[in-house]
C-alpha cells in the first residue's frame, strides 16, 4: 500500500511541476522576472513582499510554487529511502530527480542575481534560456521515471538495443536541441514583438535585425526536422518493439507532436500571445514525456526484440547456410546500389538545372553522398522489415538480412548510420531544406510504403512511390535554397512515372508476389486491369513531362527530346494494353521506362534555352 500511495505522489508531483514550468512562461512572456528585484531568495528584500506592483505578485508566486516543488521532491525523496531498499531503482528515480531540482533552482537564481529577466536581451540570457530548458527536461524525465519505477516498472536494459536505443537517444537530443531553440525563439518574441506577421517575417531575415530576431527563423526548421524524424523512431519503435505499451506511447508522441505543430503555427499567426505562449510550452513539456515514456517503454526489460527472433528463413539461429561474416559488399547490397542509382541520377539532374550548370564540387558531393546515404538507409531498414518476405521470393533470397550475413540489429544500426550521415552532409554542405528533405523522403518510404501500404492495399505503388520522387526536390533545394514549380513538376513526372514501371515489373513478377501475399495490382487485379491502369499513367506522365514548358522554363531542346521519348513510352504501353498476358511487352515497357526517366531528366539538366 505503502509503494502504490509513494507511486501516486509521485506521479502528481510531476504534473504539479509542469504546472510550475507553464506559469514560468507567463513570468517571462509579461515581463515580470525582476518582480522581486535583485533579490534571491528574498523577493524586494523581505521574506513576504508588498504588492505593490503586478509582476510582483507574478513572481512572487512563481517563487511560492516553485519552493513547494522543492519540498514535494524532497519528500519523495525522503519516503522513497524510507520504504524501498538500498539499491532500489525508485531510489535512483528520487535521487535525480531531487538533484536536477537543485540544479534547477540555482538556474532560476542566477537569472535573477544576475539580471537576466524582464526585457534583458544579451546573448548571456539567450544561452542560460535555453540551458534553463534543458535542465527542466531533464527534470521531467528524472520525475517521470522515478514515477515509473514506483508503479511497478521493470528496469530499463541500456545496452544491447542496437538501432532502436539509439535511435530513441537520437531523438531525446534532438527534442532538447528543439526545446532550446523554442526558448530562445520565446525569447525574441517576448523582446521584440512584430506588429504584423508579414513584418516580423521580413525582421527574420533582416541582416541587421537583432541576433533574437534573426535566430527565430530557425525553430521551424528545427521542428520540422526533428518531426519528421519523430515519426521515424515511433513507427520504427513500434515495429520493433511489439508490445501494447510501447505502442501506445509512440501513438500519444505522433498525436501530441502534431498538436505541437498546429500550435507552433497559431502562435506564429497570432503574433505569440501570452497565452498561446503558455499552451506552445505545455505542448513541448507533453512531446518531451511522450518522448520519455516511449524510450522507457521500449527499454525496458521483456519487451520482445524483433530483431532477435528466429531467422527470416526459418532455420535455427545460426544455421543459415550462407551465414559467416559480413563483409562490405554484403553492406553495399543492403544500400540497393542499383535501385539508388536512377532516383541520384534525378536528385543530380535536379540540382544541374537549378544551378544553371556546374554546381561546384562540394554541392555535387552532398547530394551525391547525402542523397545515396538517405536512399540506403531507407533500403536497409525495408530489407530488416520485410525479410520474411524476401526469404520466400526467388528474386530477393539471397539478400544479407535472409541469409544472416548481416543480422538485423546491425543492419538497423547500418541504417540508422547512414542517415544521420546523409542529414549531415545535406545539412553541412548543402542547407537545412535538403537535409530535411532527403529525411522525409526516407520516413514516408519506411512509414508509408513498407510498414502501412505494401501489406495492405494494391494503392501501395500509388501512394508510396512518392518516396522515390523526393531526391529531385533535394537536388534543387540543395542549389536554390527553395523549391520552385519545376522542381514540384519533377516530383509529379516520377510521382506518375513510378507506376509505369513498377507494375510493368509486378507483371513479370506477379506469382511471387501473390505466394507472399502481397497485394500488388497484378494479383488482385489481374494483367488486363494493369495493363490499362499503366497505360491511363503514362498518359499522365507524359502530359505532365510537358509542364516545364508551359512555365517558360525549357525551350525546343527539351520539348522534342520530351515529344520523341513520350512517343515511344505510349506506344509500348499501348502495345502491354492489347497484349496483357505477353510478358516480352512488360519486359520492354519495364526496360524503356528506365530509360525514359534517365533521358528525360537529362533533357531537363542540359537543355541550353532553359530559362532560370
Amino acid at each position: 500500500m505503502k509503494s502504490r500511495a509513494l507511486a501516486r505522489y509521485a506521479w502528481g508531483v510531476l504534473f504539479y511541476t509542469i504546472a510550475v514550468i507553464i506559469w514560468g512562461a507567463y513570468v517571462r512572456a509579461t515581463g515580470s522576472g525582476d518582480g522581486c528585484g535583485q533579490h534571491w531568495p528574498t523577493c524586494q528584500g523581505t521574506i513576504i513582499p508588498q504588492p505593490e506592483q503586478v509582476k510582483t505578485i507574478i513572481e512572487f508566486t512563481h517563487r511560492l510554487m516553485s519552493g513547494l516543488d522543492f519540498l514535494l521532491v524532497l519528500v519523495m525523496l525522503i519516503w522513497s529511502f524510507r520504504i524501498y531498499p538500498k539499491g532500489h531503482l525508485v531510489r535512483l528515480g528520487a535521487s535525480l530527480a531531487m538533484a536536477f531540482m537543485v540544479v534547477e533552482t540555482l538556474a532560476g537564481a542566477g537569472l535573477v542575481i544576475f539580471q537576466l529577466v524582464a526585457y534583458n536581451a544579451s546573448v548571456a540570457r539567450a544561452v542560460v534560456m535555453a540551458v534553463h530548458l534543458l535542465i527542466t527536461f531533464l527534470l521531467l524525465a528524472a520525475l517521470a521515471l522515478n514515477a515509473y519505477w514506483a508503479s511497478g516498472g521493470p528496469p530499463l536494459r541500456l545496452r544491447g538495443q542496437g538501432a532502436v536505443g539509439y535511435a530513441l537517444y537520437l531523438g531525446l537530443f534532438a527534442v532538447g536541441l528543439l526545446g532550446a531553440s523554442g526558448a530562445v525563439t520565446a525569447l525574441g518574441d517576448t523582446l521584440f514583438k512584430a506588429p504584423t506577421l508579414i513584418e516580423g517575417i521580413r525582421a527574420d531575415f533582416s541582416p541587421t535585425a537583432h541576433f533574437l530576431i534573426r535566430l527565430r527563423i530557425f525553430h521551424p526548421l528545427i521542428a520540422i526536422s526533428t518531426g519528421v524524424y519523430l515519426l521515424l523512431v515511433a513507427g520504427l519503435t513500434s515495429f520493433l518493439r511489439p508490445h501494447p505499451t510501447v505502442r501506445r506511447y509512440a501513438t500519444l508522441l505522433v498525436f501530441v507532436f502534431l498538436l505541437q505543430l498546429v500550435a507552433g503555427v497559431t502562435n506564429l499567426i497570432l503574433l505569440a500571445p501570452v497565452w498561446m505562449q503558455m499552451i506552445h510550452l505545455a505542448l513541448a513539456d507533453a512531446v518531451w514525456l511522450s518522448l520519455v515514456m516511449l524510450t522507457i517503454s521500449a527499454l525496458s526489460t521483456g519487451v520482445p526484440q524483433v530483431e532477435e527472433d528466429a531467422p527470416a528463413s526459418g532455420e535455427p539461429s545460426g544455421q543459415s547456410p550462407e551465414r559467416g561474416r559480413a563483409t562490405l559488399m554484403d553492406y553495399v547490397a543492403l544500400t540497393k546500389p542499383r535501385v539508388i542509382s536512377l532516383l541520384l541520377f534525378t536528385a543530380l539532374a535536379a540540382l544541374f538545372a537549378a544551378a544553371g550548370g556546374w554546381p561546384g564540387w562540394k554541392l555535387f558531393l552532398a547530394v551525391l553522398l547525402g542523397g545515396y546515404f538517405a536512399a540506403g538507409s531507407a533500403n536497409a531498414i525495408n530489407m530488416v522489415i520485410d525479410r520474411d518476405i524476401d526469404a520466400r521470393m526467388p528474386r530477393t533470397a539471397k539478400r544479407p538480412t535472409v541469409t544472416e550475413r548481416i543480422p538485423s540489429r546491425d543492419a538497423l544500426t547500418f541504417a540508422l548510420i547512414l542517415a544521420t550521415l546523409a542529414f549531415l552532409i545535406l545539412l553541412l554542405w548543402a542547407n537545412l531544406l535538403a537535409a530535411m528533405l532527403a529525411l522525409a523522403g526516407l520516413v514516408f518510404y519506411v512509414l508509408v510504403y513498407t510498414l502501412w501500404l505494401k501489406r495492405r492495399t494494391w494503392h501501395n505503388i500509388v501512394i508510396g512511390g512518392a518516396a522515390g520522387a523526393f531526391p529531385p526536390l533535394v537536388g534543387w533545394a540543395a542549389a536554390t535554397g527553395e523549391l520552385s514549380l519545376v522542381a514540384w513538376t519533377m516530383f509529379l513526372i516520377i510521382f506518375f512515372w513510378t507506376p509505369v514501371h513498377f507494375w510493368s515489373l509486378a507483371l513479370l513478377i506477379r506469382e511471387e508476389y501473390e505466394k507472399v501475399g502481397i497485394p500488388m495490382l497484378p494479383v488482385i487485379y489481374g494483367p488486363r486491369i494493369t495493363a490499362l491502369q499503366i497505360a491511363l499513367y503514362a498518359l499522365l506522365t507524359a502530359i505532365i513531362s510537358f509542364l516545364p514548358l508551359t512555365l517558360g522554363q525549357v525551350g525546343m531542346v527539351y520539348t522534342v527530346g520530351a515529344a520523341i521519348l513520350n512517343s515511344l513510352l505510349l506506344i509500348r504501353a499501348l502495345q502491354l494494353a492489347l497484349g496483357p498476358e505477353e510478358r516480352p511487352r512488360a519486359r520492354s515497357l519495364y526496360l524503356y521506362s528506365l530509360s525514359y526517366l534517365a533521358a528525360l531528366f537529362l533533357l531537363l539538366a542540359l537543355d541550353p534555352t532553359r530559362v532560370l
